[in-house]
């Protein structure tokens, strides 16, 4: 007979999925049911419903998500049934069957036009589909379980899946010049750094504070400015030209200015953020 707590993990096979992965081998202590979207889709709710039915969980950490921003403009119903009717569904089955849903949003909530930065209580107002759903999911999921805690983040990369950091690195290989937009200013987020946080929260479990919370690593930067950084630690000869949001058009709206004050998960959980630039460095080790 063990006293072992139980974690559900969905959207495994994604960037913060396979950090968690990686560090549930420090945390020895739980028991952990990891799910991909083959093996879970979160808004098949039916499948969704049977494993709450079948297995006892003391918590469960959502790192499954609609991500395409851009797609998310022509695919509007699959993201707001992925980000938002999924989410609400979870949090629901999370509070009849007594587990502690942990559920994970964006800073596209915002519209990027505060640029001293976003605390958990200013105004949302996102500025595409994808952010929409996303805030719709936590609006749901608050509403439906107010026991849940949901955590920002921002510009998230990692060793594992696509992201910013590893298309970087391939283009500075392949090309002697690069563009990169300079005018969207943001906290990048390594992802082992959020699983860590969110191990953090888990493991003081009876100090559970509900509620949203922001998290990324420190510092204020241009995504122009974090492209030098992964030039530099490369030693690469690419040469970087900063270019303007609106040289580089896309299908989505970004905001120019996604800052999240981290303060409140500093203060409520004793969590530590890390610098950027370290936690850039320990990433592409891991990659090269």
């Amino acid at each position: 007979m063990t006293n072992s707590k139980h974690i559900l993990i969905t959207g495994s096979n994604g960037q913060l999925g396979n950090e968690c992965r990686v560090l549930s081998l420090n945390y020895p202590q739980y028991t952990y049911t990891f799910v991909s979207r083959d093996e879970l889709p979160i808004d098949d709710f039916d499948a969704v419903k049977k494993i709450f039915s079948c297995t006892q969980f003391d918590y469960c950490i959502n790192c499954a998500a609609y991500t395409a921003v851009d797609q998310a403009e022509v695919e509007q119903s699959l993201a707001f049934k992925m980000n938002a009717e999924a989410v609400e569904n979870l949090a629901g089955l999370c509070k009849q069957y007594s587990v502690q849903f942990i559920h994970i949003s964006t800073d596209y909530v915002f519209d990027g036009e505060n640029a001293l930065g976003y605390n958990e209580l200013d105004a949302t107002s996102p500025l595409n589909v994808y952010g929409a759903s996303k805030l719709a999911g936590e609006k749901a999921a608050l509403a439906i379980n107010p026991s849940s805690i949901i955590i920002r983040t921002s510009w998230v990369y990692s060793s594992f899946g696509k992201n910013f950091v590893k298309t970087m690195m391939r283009l500075m290989r392949e090309k002697e010049q690069i563009s990169v937009v300079a005018d969207q200013i943001g906290r990048p987020t390594y992802a082992a750094d959020l699983a860590d946080a969110i191990f953090n929260i888990i493991s003081k479990h009876h100090q559970i504070i509900p509620g949203i919370y922001h998290f990324a690593n420190e510092g204020i930067i241009s995504w122009f400015e974090f492209a030098q950084e992964i030039k530099l630690i490369r030693a690469n000869n690419c040469q970087i030209m900063p270019i303007k949001s609106i040289e580089y058009p896309v299908p989505a709206k970004r905001p120019h200015y996604s800052i999240l004050s981290t303060n409140k998960i500093e203060s409520t959980f004793g969590i530590h953020m890390s610098h950027w630039k370290d936690s850039l460095r320990r990433c592409m080790q891991l990659i090269q």
